[in-house]
């Protein structure tokens, strides 16, 4: 008869009966000749291990195929090592590289992730599926859904009564909510204030859907580095597109229309900068000698666009793993009852990478 709470080694046995009688921590100790502490120091990492005495440990382990029970791990922890993961638009680019890194370095600090996608931003029920997620015991929730129009709203007015910690990604930074997002504002200027130093002077905007705070947030960097230079920014120096390739040509079409002066474009992802690079082609415009193009995103293949083009990379991989490590921080700081942990908004820098799509001989 088995009185709870149980140790660690008596889970581990109790586990392990339940589960086909996998080895034991007791049998992988008596095999190295010490003790079932020592065994879990090194499973756990600990430094406070002889080396050599570390070796034969996993040695045996590998040997007997021994793998630690997440059952017994979420019971003696109290936790699920679960965290619910909510996003929307994995048709695009940006969200789909963040959840790979979301998957992978969940998977590395030893989390499973129950993932659910909103088939739209403006979702406005979101209490049955908050209920979903606390039900399963997840210990946080990652919000990977981009801020879209008020799609914020009825999640803020949930926040209190949330039992888990919560984490926001790409998002307007806001009092008492962690977030971790790009910056945008600062990636803007710093491709505005590339093609002003290769000295374009007319520089036009393609936006984003500007419904979305990414599109809002890259705008207005563009309009700060043109106003610090002494150039106007004019409403008719923008037209929006939607991030899709097909919305950036009608876009750069309406602006060699309305802003016929214009001899450079920065386009709100690297998609849109390829259809301004195409209708240059098309329409004889030299690149980069009477045209510069930006964009912003990185994609793997915009070395290979012709010319090569420049643009700002936002590592949206290391946007997923970052959000990880922060929601678990913040599940352990609950854990040891820290109440010094406050929330904070993490800014991760984007890089210009500069090609010949910019570099204007003056």
């Amino acid at each position: 008869m088995l009185s709870f709470p149980l140790s660690i080694t008596e889970m581990d046995d109790y586990s392990t009966t339940i589960m086909n009688k996998r080895p034991t921590i007791k049998e992988v100790a008596k095999a190295a000749g010490v003790s079932t502490q020592t065994v879990s120091r090194v499973i756990n990492n600990r430094p406070d291990v002889a080396p050599e005495t570390r070796k034969r440990i996993e040695q045996i382990i590998s040997e007997m195929d021994y793998r630690p029970s997440a059952l017994a791990r979420s019971l003696i922890r109290q936790r699920s090592y679960t965290l619910g993961v909510v996003t929307a638009g994995l048709k695009y680019i940006g969200p789909s590289r963040t959840l790979s890194g979301i998957t992978s370095r969940a998977e590395e600090l030893g989390y499973t992730l129950l993932l659910k996608e909103f088939p739209r931003f403006d979702i406005a029920e979101i209490e049955p599926l908050l209920q979903t997620l606390l039900s399963r015991h997840v210990d946080g929730i990652v919000w990977a859904v981009p801020e879209v129009g008020n799609n914020r709203k009825q999640l803020e007015s949930k926040l209190a009564d949330l039992p888990v910690p919560l984490v926001f990604l790409t998002m307007e930074s806001r009092p008492n909510l962690s977030i971790v997002t790009i910056d945008n504002y600062l990636g803007a200027k710093l491709a505005t204030e590339h093609l002003l130093e290769q000295g374009y002077r007319h520089i036009g905007h393609i936006s984003g859907p500007m419904d979305w705070w990414e599109s809002r947030q890259r705008k207005a960097g563009w309009q700060a580095a043109l106003t610090a230079a002494g150039v106007t920014a004019l409403d008719l120096h923008c037209v929006e597109g939607n991030w899709s390739s097909a919305s950036g040509e009608v876009a750069f079409q309406q602006l060699l229309t309305q802003y016929p002066e214009i001899d450079a474009v920065f386009a709100g992802n690297d998609q849109m900068a390829l259809s301004a690079l195409q209708v240059a082609s098309r329409e004889h415009i030299a690149v980069p000698q009477q045209l510069g193009v930006v964009g912003f995103d990185g994609l793997a293949e915009s070395p290979y666009y012709w010319p090569p083009l420049t643009t700002i990379v936002q590592d949206q991989h290391l946007l997923g793993c970052t959000v990880i490590e922060e929601i678990v921080h913040l599940i352990e700081a609950a854990q040891r009852d820290d109440a010094a942990t406050t929330p904070k908004t993490i800014l991760l820098q984007p890089e210009l990478v500069v090609r010949e799509s910019t570099q204007r001989r003056l």
